[in-house]
């Protein structure tokens, strides 16, 4: 069994759980509220930006500048297709530039991209890839799953579209071949520590589902003067 398809099995039942949250079936048959998607809409593009990021860091871990190219190429590509989706979708959603300056990002959101940024910190590039992966991949599966489906809500059908086609498949595949060549590479120490990478990261992509159907907030306001009234009413 390669080491991707370990990692696929490790994690099948956190990834069933994402095929079955309301919020992805919600895309699939329409009933998904605009709120729910607008708010994930910000979230993710909080998200991305972060990504992307942990992309440019996969690439200037690498050892040999052909994967140097490759991650580059990706941390571009998220930019350029998934954040330039993202913009589309706050347009057609009416998402504000005020609303985009005050944005905070969830408590899911933060630790999520920091659990990424300390993948990268402190591993080597099979550390980044195994935590990135997830993002891709179950990305991929859901779009296979859902493509067809036709809700009558446009938005859900573009989201679709867009994770159900070639071309993403094809990104997929390109990291869990690199995932895999790094696995044979290094000691089982580390295939530990990226599988463990692998597994957190689909724990919070589920999270990432529910925080958005939830509208999750912290649980208190950031701003100090808030705390304060807080305590003080007792």
């Amino acid at each position: 069994m390669s080491f991707t398809k370990e990692l696929r099995l490790a994690a099948d039942h956190v990834w069933e759980a994402s095929f079955q949250h309301p919020f992805v079936k919600g895309i699939g048959d329409g009933s998904l509220s605009l709120e729910c998607f607008n708010y994930y809409v910000k979230q993710d593009a909080y998200y991305l930006s972060h990504f992307a990021k942990v992309q440019a860091l996969a690439a200037a871990k690498a050892e040999d500048l052909h994967t140097t190219s490759r991650m580059a190429a990706h941390a571009q590509g998220t930019y350029e297709a998934e954040l330039a989706l993202h913009e589309k979708f706050s347009k057609q959603l009416g998402i504000t530039d005020k609303e985009k300056e005050d944005f905070i990002p969830s408590p899911t959101a933060y630790a999520y991209t920091s659990h990424l940024y300390r993948s990268a910190s402190t591993g080597h590039i099979g550390d980044i890839i195994a935590a990135l992966l997830p993002c891709y991949w179950l990305y991929y599966e859901i779009g296979e799953r859902l493509k067809q489906c036709t809700p009558q809500e446009p938005i859900y059908q573009e989201w679709i579209a867009a994770y159900g086609g070639e071309w993403f498949r094809g990104l997929v595949e390109e990291q869990i071949q690199r995932l895999d060549h790094i696995a044979e590479t290094v000691t089982e120490k580390d295939r530990k520590r990226m599988k463990e990478h692998f597994i957190l990261s689909s724990s919070y992509e589920y999270s990432f589902w529910e925080m958005a159907y939830t509208l999750e907030k912290w649980p208190f306001e950031i701003q100090n003067s808030y705390i304060v009234s807080v305590v003080e009413q007792g």
